[in-house]
């Protein structure tokens, strides 16, 4: 999601809050703190949503089961021999050579 379309959501969601507070309160003092926490609070579990799904992708790749380490190994030995290891014909980087 791109930022301006996470900050134009996030001004609706708020004007239409501050509408709604005031419509019940008739305060625009009330109305103008308890918007201020609400977008406090929506940046709080925005920040704790971005972090879940940070956690379980992390975890998610860690956890790579052996079956898939053993179909990739199969798979690597039967590929050509000039695939395989077509990093090792190129200098390393900075142009130097090694040795």
């Amino acid at each position: 999601m791109s930022f301006l379309l996470f900050l134009r959501g996030l001004i609706i969601v708020l004007l239409a809050f501050a509408i709604s507070a005031y419509l019940l309160t008739g305060s625009l003092w009330s109305t103008f703190v308890q918007t201020v926490i609400c977008g406090i609070l929506i940046q709080i579990g925005y920040f704790v949503a971005v972090m879940l799904l940070v956690w379980r992708s992390v975890s998610k790749e860690s956890e790579i089961p052996k079956s898939h380490i053993a179909r990739d190994e199969s798979e690597r030995e039967q590929r050509p021999s000039h695939l395989v290891n077509k990093a090792d014909h190129f200098p390393p980087r900075g142009g130097r050579s090694a040795g």
